[in-house]
């Protein structure tokens, strides 16, 4: 009789390689200056927003930041600093109105046709600005109770015909637990497209394997990726080999960046994106005006400036390289263009 290739029930299946480059992961700032060559205190690393939102960066988007540079751009999105824990009036721990928009556990709809599932609270990176810093992903979290609830809400209103996968990154998921969520969805007629709101290509491009790319091209929708790149550094021959591998699953391919002071509030840094981004293969889409959560101030570019750049790229680039300027406020019922 031939041995089973089946493993055994007491071994643990080993990590696929994208989870494995997650846990190793870069968590201490003093670690991730060292590596390049930059002292802390000149930079202003601050342990109060460490502990406040906690750094995480994996080591491949590391190493596409320059040696030696304290101002990189692809730097100054993942570092905790001291003008994080400046209080600023305006700026709120719900900066977007998440909390009002509630419809179930992990289910916000704030525009006709659509809602937005909070698939999960992990990302492979802790964005300084994210405008979810402060959001409470232990008691809303859509996958919980294996969706029921989620899903329940979502076929009890025949206007939605959208969903979004949010987060966190629901890219942050094993492929299974997004299999399970999906197959729940395929049992609601009125659901017509899926989007997927993602960094992890750009972040962690490993994650674009071949159990990913198999549930890609078994979804029955329309499928839309949005992925989230702020400068065109973001990008080397990993992540273009990953959103490569998402188009040939029929997927449509858009980028999504938040204008960032000292990122890219440059015309030039904005061309190069928008650049950069369609010869990988994704369309440019957004450019979100700062979501004004505690602790982000720091990043604002104000509207005047940001129109001006808009501007400066439209009179550069072809209309479909140029992103659409918008902001997001409580209770409009769609992103407002600025």
């Amino acid at each position: 009789m031939q041995p089973s290739a089946l493993p055994r029930p007491d071994v643990a299946p080993r990590p696929a390689r994208w989870q494995q480059l997650w846990r190793e992961s870069i968590r201490d700032p003093q670690a991730l200056l060292q590596h390049l060559q930059l002292d802390p205190a000149a930079l202003g690393v601050s342990d109060q927003a460490l502990q406040q939102f906690a750094l995480r960066v994996p080591e491949g988007f590391v190493a596409r930041m320059r040696r030696g540079d304290p101002s990189d751009p692809l730097l100054r999105q993942v570092l905790p600093v001291n003008e994080e824990m400046r209080q600023v009036a305006g700026f709120s721990f719900d900066a977007v109105g998440d909390g009002l928009a509630r419809k179930a556990t992990g289910v916000i709809q704030k525009y006709r046709g659509r809602a937005l599932l909070v698939a999960t609270g992990s990302c492979a990176i802790n964005c300084r600005y994210c405008f979810r810093r402060h959001f409470d992903y232990g008691s809303e979290n859509a996958a919980k109770g294996a969706w029921q609830e989620a899903v329940a809400a979502i076929a009890a209103d025949p206007d939605i015909d959208e969903v979004i996968l949010s987060g966190g990154d629901p890219l942050s998921l094993a492929t299974h637990k997004l299999v399970e969520l999906t197959d729940a969805l395929r049992r609601i007629p009125h659901v017509r497209r899926l989007r997927i709101h993602t960094r992890l290509p750009i972040v962690l491009p490993e994650r674009v394997d071949g159990e990913l790319l198999t549930w890609l091209r078994s979804l029955p929708w329309p499928l839309a990726i949005v992925v989230h790149a702020n400068h065109a550094n973001e990008f080397d021959a990993n992540v273009d080999a990953a959103v490569a591998a998402l188009r040939g699953t029929g997927a449509q391919l858009l980028n999504q960046a938040v204008l960032l002071r000292g990122v890219n509030d440059s015309v030039q840094a904005l061309q190069d994106l928008s650049e950069r981004s369609f010869a990988a293969g994704v369309l440019p889409y957004y450019l979100h005006q700062l979501d004004r959560v505690e602790g982000v101030a720091h990043f604002e570019v104000d509207d005047e400036q940001a129109r001006a750049l808009v501007a400066g790229l439209t009179a550069r680039l072809s209309g479909y390289l140029v992103p659409k300027l918008v902001r997001e406020l409580p209770g409009d019922p769609s992103k407002r263009a600025l």
